[in-house]
């Protein structure tokens, strides 16, 4: 019967031990491939007063670049380069620990290793010692001093961008039945608003209003002038505003100045809003800066009217600085373990 090289040592090692009244206990014993330029691991736990042995073989007898036995975290115990066999290594343990064994390969092509890793104990009390090494999530957590940019302060203003009454003939009139004005959303604008009002019917709603906002204004928006149904309106509160049921209507589109010649002109033109309405007021939460235009349409045959349109933009102009801070940084990890 034929006995392979790597049999043979194992046979002696057994021999060896048994001679002494040592009996050996087998950890791990594999055949593996370790792929080019690649590296294989293993994790084993040896109790203290263990011996260590261990054996390596390349099967085809070629090198393997470096073989090492790490005690855990970092303690190298064993190093070999370009190494084909190892026979009977023997490490002492000097305390129960992790250790890692590792395969590293930097050829073009794999190696076929065998291995086999063996203890004997100190004594009977540490031969059941478990060697499995087993693996838990640690977090790890810094704090660092970073500069952080922070509003130092933020200054809000009430910008009534448009404020007039706009005749809007008939269209048997001369002049024509359109008539248009461009307005510009401030920088910083975060919303605006507008209320467009036909004939006296639509500017008495919007005074109306005002009165009544004005009853239920607080100390402070009371020391704002500017503040009104527009402004509460741009800002979502109430404004006491409502839509007149009957009388004269006008057709309206607001557009970018792109399009204005072409609403003048009576050619397609594209709108960012429009209606056809005797009163109408809304909030607009974009676009939020250039400059737009306020388009107006009366289809009425013989009569002309006056169209009271009001536009007001809500800026907050923000004033940033910096800061120190502590920041904390969580990272995770694994970490080996015993169970014994």
């Amino acid at each position: 019967m034929k006995i392979s090289t790597f049999s043979l040592t194992i046979l002696l090692t057994l021999t060896v031990c048994f001679s002494f009244g040592q009996i050996p206990i087998d950890i791990a014993e594999s055949t593996l491939k370790v792929s080019a330029f690649g590296e294989e691991i293993f994790y084993y736990g040896f109790a203290e007063g263990d011996q260590l042995i261990f054996n390596f073989e390349e099967v085809n007898g070629k090198e393997l670049k470096e073989l090492e036995i790490t005690e855990l975290p970092s303690s190298s115990k064993f190093m070999d380069y370009k190494t084909k066999k190892v026979e009977n290594k023997i490490l002492n343990i000097a305390k129960t620990g992790i250790y890692k064994f590792r395969f590293a390969n930097s050829a073009l092509t794999g190696r076929i290793c065998k291995f086999k890793i063996q203890r004997i104990p100190a004594n009977e009390t540490t031969k059941k010692f478990n060697t499995n090494v087993y693996w838990k999530d640690v977090f790890d957590t810094t704090y660092t001093m970073e500069q952080e940019r922070c509003l130092v302060k933020a200054d809000t203003i009430i910008s009534n961008l448009t404020d007039q009454v706009a005749k809007v003939h008939s269209i048997g009139n001369a002049n024509g039945n359109k008539t248009s004005f461009n307005f510009t959303l401030p920088e910083n604008t975060i919303a605006w608003s507008y209320y467009i009002g036909v004939n006296q019917a639509g500017k008495q709603v919007f005074e109306n209003a005002a009165k009544e906002l004005s009853k239920s204004l607080s100390p402070l928006l009371l020391r704002m002038p500017e503040y009104g149904p527009m402004a509460a309106l741009a800002l979502g509160g109430v404004s006491y505003l409502s839509q007149i049921q009957s009388g004269e209507d006008i057709d309206f589109y607001i557009v970018d100045n792109n399009n204005v010649n072409l609403f003048l002109t009576n050619q397609s033109f594209n709108y960012i809003k429009k209606g056809k309405v005797e009163n109408d007021y809304s909030k607009m939460a974009s676009p939020l800066n250039g400059m737009y235009n306020m388009c107006l349409l009366n289809d009425n045959a013989v009569l002309g009217v006056d169209v009271l349109v009001k536009i007001t933009a809500i800026i907050v102009n923000k004033q940033w600085g910096s800061r120190q801070v502590q920041k904390m940084h969580i990272a995770s990890r694994q970490e080996a373990y015993l169970k014994n």
